[in-house]
């Protein structure tokens, strides 16, 4: 079976789920697990009115690292994960994890290790403008 990852990072290009289904390899998976973060309204006792996420440092190979952590841990068919950049509104797709596998506990596992490896990054700096 041939493995792969992808990693991408969009700036200013809302996120599609169906994008990402379309993606992610499913051709011997018997589970795709898929994750969004979403700009929420509030943190904490803040209100939010948008976040600007910036680099500092280079992302795309924080990425790689983590997609390689993930695929050393877990036997994966496929692993996409997106992080965006820019000005985010309140609702809006942060990132995306999505994990094929040929079953669940992997896939659960593999996604849920990614989408708090997302939150560690230290090459994403947010920014939060609260009301």
């Amino acid at each position: 079976m041939e493995k792969r990852f992808t990693v991408e990072i969009v700036s200013n290009i809302p996120i599609g789920p169906w994008k990402v289904f379309d993606l992610i390899k499913k051709q011997t998976a018997g589970s795709v697990v898929f994750h969004f973060a979403v700009v929420r309204p509030s943190t904490g006792d803040k209100n939010t009115s948008s976040i600007e996420f910036c680099t500092n440092g280079d992302v795309n190979e924080e990425l790689r690292m983590i997609c390689q952590e993930i695929r050393e841990k877990w036997e994966i068919e496929d692993l996409l994960i997106i992080r965006r950049i820019g000005q985010l509104n309140i609702g809006d797709i942060i990132s995306s994890v999505a994990v094929s596998s040929a079953h669940s506990q992997e896939a659960f596992e593999s996604c849920c290790y990614g989408v708090n490896r997302l939150k560690q990054m230290s090459t994403i700096i947010k920014k939060e403008t609260v009301v």
